[in-house]
């Protein structure tokens, strides 16, 4: 009798399982490949081409697929579309509301949690979808890219040779600072000088 009632059991749970994906629709699966895609492109072949960072992929992906299920359900029981952007809000902060993150890991996390907002509420079809999420790599791609400006990047160091932050001496500061370091330095920024030690706290400007 145990094993009638385990294999009963058994064919419940995976009658309950063919229900669940019954009521998902091939568009709905449709847009998680679009979805999933275009995130894929911009984590992997256009942040970490840009910065060789992976310790945010785990949290990108997270956040993009917890936005794109939450937002289709939402979009399925007509909630309104306030409630979803509100939603959004509240993802975009929560993980990062007492942990600093630089401007650029934040605006990817907007673009990921964007990107899985966009393919979850989207009315169109999918290539129009496609479309949207094509737009917005290639633009992130364009200003990822020295087309439009050049990337500069900074240091901060600590200086001894304290005689040149004059600012009468600028050029032969950056000089020997560019044949220091071997970068290409525009300008510096004096952050704090110590007349005791001379030596200088400073940040150094440069372009790739």
């Amino acid at each position: 009798m145990q094993d009638i009632s385990s294999i009963d059991t058994l064919q419940n749970i995976q009658e309950s399982g063919f229900q669940l994906l019954d009521k998902l629709s091939p568009k709905f699966f449709l847009r998680l490949c679009i979805d999933l895609i275009a995130t894929t492109v911009l984590v992997r072949f256009i942040y970490y081409r840009t910065y060789h960072k992976t310790e945010q992929f785990f949290t990108f992906f997270s956040f993009n697929i917890t936005i794109f299920l939450i937002t289709n359900l939402l979009n399925n029981v007509e909630m309104s579309m306030g409630a979803a952007f509100g939603l959004f809000a509240v993802f975009s902060m929560l993980r990062y509301r007492t942990e600093s993150i630089s401007t650029r890991d934040m605006t990817y996390l907007f673009l990921v949690i964007a990107i899985g907002l966009l393919s979850a509420v989207s009315k169109g079809g999918w290539d129009e979808l496609t479309a949207l999420n094509a737009i917005l790599l290639i633009m992130t791609s364009i200003l990822e890219s020295k087309w439009l400006v050049k990337k500069e990047h900074s240091k901060a160091i600590i200086y001894e040779r304290i005689e040149l932050i004059h600012i009468d001496k600028r050029q032969e500061l950056l000089k020997d600072l560019q044949n220091r370091t071997g970068l290409k330095v525009q300008r510096v920024e004096i952050e704090s000088i110590d007349f005791l030690r001379d030596a200088t706290r400073m940040i150094i400007y440069y372009f790739d």
